[in-house]
């Protein structure tokens, strides 16, 4: 394999995938893993191993990293994107391209996949927890029914590689969806199975299940010989620093925030908001610490009996986060920064603060950042976490709002802290005092304990 325009660990990597018919690639953030594939692909094409490989990928990497990434490395290997209307899916598919990639919400109307001998699931998180077609939830007869369609229709695919940040970003039980996409032989294909042996249940009846006393430890032992680890040693000397920066204010008004920790209620002068049961006070808690909450109404709708109108209405009672993030962003000189926020509300609230805001769905947005032309960027962890490159156009991020995943909040992270940044990373992280706000930013640092001894397992 000529691979001399890799770095040394990208190099490895890669000859680690071509040896191994299932690979799984566990590397942080911005490290290289799409470069590093790509090279090992081309082997296989080269060496007529592969025919034909497709990729699964979130929509904007599929759209903005793959083919970019692939003039970089491998500019002479043939790839079409598979995303956009269905006329445009067919075309890509029905070319003659080695290597095809399309985005994960695609998998239901995927043509055959007779013609494909190789796959690369990037971002395999994706199928931590593959959900149940026959569940009353919708989400997860969502995503039941797209992961059975799309291991129905890989079956007869040989040369698997996944690609991700963090089997375990949000606990032990992430790993089975993902290692059985790749290699059923690592874990079994029985989830079942899988939590009877290495868990104990906690809670029949929320299905709660807790790893039993040296699981972690056994799991990646099953997984260690098809994974490749980057080691970090290897590139973080190649990587600016990162400083990550807590920026704390108060809440002017704790009662109405009292209330509802309480009594699941918080009241207003001409308003009043209730929540049904103590997953929606966390919701609530959570946009409270941002000054807000959406009062939620149910009516009966009259054209559809027995269904139901929901309405949301925000309420606003302070704007000290808000305020807290005008201080930041005037201390630095209106620097370009990337805003990250959670609530459609927060958003909404960024953009009648900020005018000249811009959101990755605005046109070329990606591109125009790189290029230096947008101040102020805002953005969702959940549709812009994942592998786009935006370290070209700004070394300052604000998270107004954290994610409880921990995955989603290091791939956030890694949108400016990556290969190709020039300079130091700010993260500042906006927390309300005594609020959830506190409970979230501790949780996720429990989280990447964890994430950190399976990874020392791993080596």
């Amino acid at each position: 394999m000529n691979v001399q325009r890799l770095r040394p660990y990208q190099d490895e990597g890669a000859d680690f995938i071509f040896e191994h018919d299932r690979s799984l690639i566990l590397a942080p953030v911005g490290s290289g893993k799409t470069a590093l594939t790509l090279v090992a692909m081309k082997a296989y094409i080269d060496e007529h191993i592969v025919r034909r490989f497709i990729v699964l990928a979130p929509k904007r990497v599929a759209q903005h990293v793959w083919k970019p990434e692939r003039d970089k490395w491998t500019p002479d290997l043939w790839l079409e994107v598979a995303v956009g209307t269905p006329e445009e899916r067919r075309i890509a598919f029905e070319s003659e391209a080695p290597v095809v990639v399309t985005n994960f919400d695609n998998i239901q109307t995927l043509p055959d996949l007779v013609s494909f001998d190789g796959m690369v699931i990037d971002e395999l998180t994706r199928f931590k927890r593959p959900g149940n077609p026959r569940s009353k939830k919708k989400t997860e007869q969502i995503k039941g029914k797209r992961f059975e369609a799309f291991w129905r229709a890989a079956a007869h695919i040989n040369i698997r590689i996944g690609l991700t940040g963090s089997f375990t970003s949000n606990g032990l039980e992430d790993v089975f969806g993902q290692c059985r996409m790749i290699d059923p032989a690592i874990l079994g294909v029985s989830k079942t199975v899988f939590l009877q042996q290495y868990f104990v249940l906690m809670n029949r009846d929320f299905g709660q299940w807790e790893p039993k006393v040296g699981s972690l430890q056994k799991v990646m032992a099953h997984i260690k010989p098809s994974t490749f680890v980057l080691e970090p040693g290897d590139y973080t000397d190649k990587l600016p620093s990162l400083h990550t920066v807590e920026l704390r204010c108060d809440m002017p008004n704790r009662l109405p925030y009292e209330q509802m920790k309480k009594k699941f209620r918080a009241d207003f002068p001409d308003s009043a908001s209730v929540a049904a049961n103590s997953g929606v006070v966390t919701g609530k808690l959570q946009q409270m610490a941002g000054g807000w909450l959406y009062d939620t109404k149910r009516a009966p709708d009259p054209e559809r009996p027995g269904k139901w109108i929901v309405t949301q209405k925000p309420y606003w009672f302070s704007e000290h986060k808000f305020e807290l993030l005008d201080d930041l962003l005037s201390e630095n000189q209106h620097d370009n920064t990337l805003v990250w926020y959670w609530f459609k509300e927060s958003l909404a609230e960024l953009k009648r603060r900020y005018p000249k805001a811009q959101t990755l769905d605005d046109k070329n947005a990606v591109e125009r950042w790189n290029h230096g032309e947008i101040e102020l960027l805002l953005a969702h962890p959940q549709s812009a976490g994942h592998g786009i490159n935006l370290q070209y156009g700004g070394c300052k991020m604000a998270f107004l709002e954290l994610p409880w995943s921990l995955e989603l909040y290091e791939q956030a992270i890694g949108r400016l802290h990556r290969s190709g940044q020039r300079k130091d990373v700010w993260c500042y992280v906006l927390l309300t005092d005594k609020t959830i706000d506190e409970q979230m930013w501790a949780s996720l640092h429990d989280k990447r304990a964890v994430s950190d001894i399976a990874v020392e397992a791993l080596r």
